[in-house]
């Protein structure tokens, strides 16, 4: 009698387990759309998960991937009505969004009419720039730390630029000073993240700057061991094999030149108190700063472009805390040898990539990319702004970016590394 009771308690406990189980895990993935193709996507057998190339089989999965990716593929059908939500809350704005933001009114945007590229011609620069990514990935002769590391093997805090929205299965990994404010808008609409008086956004435009970048607006990678503790990193994989994963680049010199014009020619208080300072004191000899950036500045205390480099040089800086985002190397945010990206876009053709991707995506009728800025930092002032930098620094600095040169297609810049 007492091992019957003990049998049935035992059968009850692992039930209730079960389905607290399937309750945590739907509440995130629940609501996806599962059914997202784009050319790039690998074929699949109706049944079958996307995103696990034919003949991979179930077997292929560890026993808690096969579990969770069955609990996924279970609750394609129930969530097929999604997407017709969703479209009918993303209304398509008018051609020119109201720009509430005063930042964005300063900057200004381009709203001339662009012609996008011959969707043919797309899909070949993405398959082009797909090959340069993977045979560099692949390639002995280019070295750089992390690169032969498994995906296993990365931090969950380095995980942080990875943005998944589960409603339309897009994971989206973000690098500063490319454009990544007005994606993560995107991101928000798409993922309905982030409500205005009850209802979700709907222009990315409308989405204020502050809201943007709030951590807490975004579910991104290095949050999911919070919420699913060990069973995060399966979570992870089936997502990456499953959703379309995207990133846009930029000329890593230019991109340098962005960071610095954005953080250290305008008055910020928090990059002057966490940078400037220290580079002022190191590379310029002052003493007895200001105390506030608004001061500094009204002395005509700057950090200059040479500063900046020296401090990227500088091997203690990494000793002391790892780069910040704004010039953290993209291979270090966004893992790109480990993780297979579906589309690579660059900044200098943003336009066009924009555009084509969300027609991948299937979205563009719901939203459209907000229009490049007129004053975008240009890869022509190059020249100018390296001209006072020792060529000894300028060849380090490119040992620093190399990786990013090479893996995304940059040509190396043979003018600055010689004299």
């Amino acid at each position: 009698m007492t091992k019957a009771r003990l049998l049935r308690l035992s059968v009850v406990v692992v039930s209730i387990f079960m389905i607290l189980l399937i309750i945590v895990y739907w509440d995130n993935v629940g609501t996806a759309h599962f059914y997202l193709h784009t050319s790039f996507s690998r074929p699949h057998s109706p049944g079958a998960i996307p995103g696990i190339t034919a003949g991979e089989g179930w077997d292929a999965l560890p026993d808690v991937d096969e579990f969770l990716a069955k609990l996924l593929s279970s609750s394609l059908k129930q969530n097929s009505s999604i997407p017709q939500k969703t479209e009918q809350l993303l209304v398509q704005g008018s051609s020119k969004p109201v720009v509430s933001n005063l930042e964005e009114n300063v900057r200004g945007y381009d709203w001339s009419v662009h012609n996008d590229r011959n969707s043919l011609d797309q899909e070949k620069l993405q398959i082009e720039r797909q090959r340069t990514l993977r045979e560099f990935c692949g390639n002995s002769s280019l070295t750089f730390p992390t690169k032969e590391r498994s995906f296993d093997d990365i931090p969950n805090y380095e995980l942080n630029h990875l943005i998944v929205d589960d409603r339309h299965g897009v994971i989206y990994c973000y690098v500063p000073k490319v454009a990544c404010t007005n994606w993560k808008r995107v991101m928000i609409v798409l993922s309905e993240s982030l409500l205005d008086h009850r209802v979700p956004y709907r222009n990315p435009l409308d989405i204020p700057r502050e809201h943007v970048h709030n951590t807490s607006t975004h579910l991104t990678f290095n949050k999911f061991w919070r919420r699913y503790g060990k069973f995060s990193r399966h979570l992870m994989k089936i997502k990456l094999k499953k959703y379309t994963k995207f990133l846009f680049v930029r000329d890593p010199f230019v991109r340098l030149i962005s960071a610095f014009r954005s953080k250290f020619e305008l008055e910020n208080e928090e990059f002057y108190q966490r940078f400037a300072i220290p580079m002022l004191k190191l590379y310029s000899n002052h003493t007895n700063l200001p105390i506030s950036v608004r001061k500094a500045f009204e002395a005509g205390l700057k950090v200059s472009f040479s500063n900046f480099i020296q401090y990227l040089l500088d091997p203690r800086t990494e000793k002391m805390v790892p780069f910040n985002e704004h010039w953290r190397q993209i291979y270090r945010l966004c893992h790109p040898c480990q993780i297979d990206y579906d589309f690579i876009g660059k900044l200098e053709t943003l336009d066009e990539d924009a555009a084509y991707l969300l027609q991948l995506l299937k979205v563009d009728r719901l939203l459209r990319f907000p229009p490049s800025y007129r004053n975008r930092t240009a890869s022509s002032w190059e020249d100018n702004w390296f001209a006072k930098i020792p060529l000894a620094w300028r060849q380090q600095l490119y040992k620093l970016y190399e990786a990013d040169f090479v893996l995304f297609g940059y040509p190396k810049p043979e003018n600055l590394l010689k004299d």
